[in-house]
């Protein structure tokens, strides 16, 4: 009966598109069911236990399976299910509000919500442009982000997003985006210093300001940490330096923290107590649920909206599903959880024994750079260790790596060449040590396949 039941499931999978799908091979596999979850866990069909590496996607920070997220949901949609956002307000709309407006820097005090993080950073660019035609610059557009950035799925959040694999065959804006190189220390020059480097950088944003002219430079948007373009951890002080060139050129700064706020780096938002920023401007998203349901915010400074006071005008931009009741109501109770249950001080107090586990990888020929922060983190494999060049096929590596680890009851997220790892905050030493063990057997395994197929060889391993 069981198996019948599961065989209708799959046949009913057939119907769904899913995202990063190959359209070619279509509706010719099953994809693995997640029937079960719990704590950092997840089961399938057939019962197997998985360690949830990449912790859903990057969103499950208090952990899979927790029952007061459901309840406190189910409790609002018995009291009041939906209300217009338009035209009505709602009480867990704007208690979550006042709580954010709370735990963000500075003059950040106004909440716009979203749907999720694409939502969060497209509202916030239209938002800039919304700002710039009201105070008399509808010349100042141009939006500067950076290679291996990810900031969305939209149209305009896809734009600004420099991974190359996300373009595919889709089209995109390319008038007034602009793409800065990847501030990745590992691949600095042979030889250059990191600080060099550093200032390579900033000088190559500064000169691209000038180039574009400052005053067409609306707005430079970054995640602190480089999530899905592979845990890129920029050199200290590069943010800060970035940050100071544009007040220098009024150019509204864009903190992305879909993913490093609530909790991932050890803070609520860690653009000022990691980075030293206070922003123009935040855009959150997965963490603030916890990924038990979907909600984007984004979080703009008071400066920004009493500029936007001198004109009488209609904001005329929002979802259905801005600030959905059990949505904010999942949102304020994972938060309420995140500090009744002082998770953000285990992320403090494991991410140093996280870093030093992984860097153990380092035995391994194939593993060129373990980096990361809290509990993030990215393992690059190269084909030696002083070329740095990707391995031959490097989505053979990752698809290899990725196989062997489902066999070892691991999941992780691999970006070609990259394992990137982002498991629940409520990780203990223990389950860090079992998930380090399980990739390091799993990253070996791969090194025999890709040996047995000629694809890289130990002998000239370096």
């Amino acid at each position: 009966m069981k198996n019948d039941y599961i065989k209708n499931i799959h046949k009913k999978d057939k119907y769904l598109l899913h995202p990063y799908e190959n359209l070619q091979d279509r509706g010719t596999y099953d994809r693995k069911l997640i029937l079960n979850s719990e704590g950092i866990y997840l089961y399938d069909e057939n019962g197997k236990k998985y360690i949830d590496g990449p912790g859903g996607m990057w969103c499950n920070n208090i952990g899979h399976g927790n029952k007061e997220i459901g309840e406190a949901v189910k409790k609002q949609m018995d009291k009041m299910d939906y209300a217009s956002p338009f035209s009505e307000s709602t009480e867990p709309a704007a208690e979550l509000a006042s709580i954010l407006s709370e735990l963000t820097p500075g003059d950040l005090n106004t909440v716009f919500f979203t749907t999720d993080g694409s939502t969060a950073n497209d509202s916030a660019l239209r938002f800039v442009m919304l700002y710039n035609n009201i105070i008399g610059r509808p010349e100042k557009k141009h939006i500067i982000t950076r290679d291996r950035a990810y900031h969305g799925s939209t149209y305009l959040t896809g734009s600004i997003t420099g991974k190359d694999r996300e373009k595919n065959f889709f089209d995109f804006e390319k008038n007034f985006i602009h793409h800065l190189s990847n501030p990745n220390p590992y691949r600095k020059k042979e030889g250059q210093s990191i600080e060099d480097f550093c200032n390579e950088k900033i000088n190559e944003f500064e000169e691209k300001i000038l180039e574009i002219g400052p005053d067409k430079v609306a707005a430079f948007i970054a995640e602190p940490i480089m999530a899905s373009g592979g845990c890129i951890v920029p050199p200290e002080n590069y943010l800060k330096e970035f940050w100071r060139i544009c007040k220098k050129y009024d150019i509204l700064f864009i903190a992305d923290e879909v993913v490093t706020a609530f909790g991932r780096l050890g803070h609520f938002f860690s653009i000022e107590k990691i980075f030293g920023i206070i922003p123009d401007i935040i855009t959150t998203a997965k963490g603030i649920t916890s990924g038990y349901m979907p909600l984007g915010a984004v979080i703009i400074s008071d400066r920004l909206m009493e500029s936007v006071k001198k004109e009488s005008t209609f904001l005329f931009h929002g979802f259905t599903y801005s600030g959905h009741p059990a949505c904010c109501a999942a949102a304020i109770k994972n938060i309420e959880i995140l500090k009744r249950d002082k998770i953000l001080e285990n992320v403090k107090s494991l991410s140093k024994y996280f870093m030093n586990q992984l860097e153990t990888l380092y035995d391994l020929p194939i593993v060129g750079d373990v980096r990361g922060k809290g509990l993030m983190a990215g393992i690059e494999c190269v084909i030696d260790k002083k070329s740095k060049n990707p391995l031959i096929l490097d989505k053979a590596i990752g698809s290899r790596i990725d196989e062997e680890s489902l066999k070892l009851g691991l999941i992780i997220r691999p970006i070609y060449h990259i394992c990137v790892l982002s498991p629940a905050l409520i990780i203990t030493k223990s389950e860090i040590d079992d998930l380090v063990d399980r990739l390091k057997k799993s990253i070996s395994n791969a090194m025999d396949k890709v040996e047995e197929e000629g694809l890289w060889s130990r002998s000239n391993a370096k």
